[in-house]
């Protein structure tokens, strides 16, 4: 199991095959205080906006097979753009 934590500006990005069109989600830590959670589970990728005290404020899951790129944008690489 791969957890990624970040921090407020964070956003990942997710890339999956809906029957051959590719969709994009994205889920981005909006206010002070939260961040952007990535878990591998049993074939699943949840990504989940969480508050400072891991309460999820959003959750979106992705079966892992669908996912054709999943793409982590960090708040401290934005800041240096």
């Amino acid at each position: 199991m791969g957890i990624y934590q970040g921090m407020k500006g964070d956003r990942v990005e997710i890339v999956i095959d809906a029957g051959g069109t590719p969709r994009t989600y994205e889920v981005v830590a909006t206010k002070a205080g939260r961040r952007v959670d990535v878990a591998t589970r049993r074939g699943l990728v949840e990504v989940s906006e969480v508050t400072r005290t891991g309460t999820p404020v959003r959750t979106a899951r992705f079966m892992a097979s669908r996912i054709l790129a999943l793409v982590e944008y960090p708040a401290a690489d934005q800041a240096e753009d």
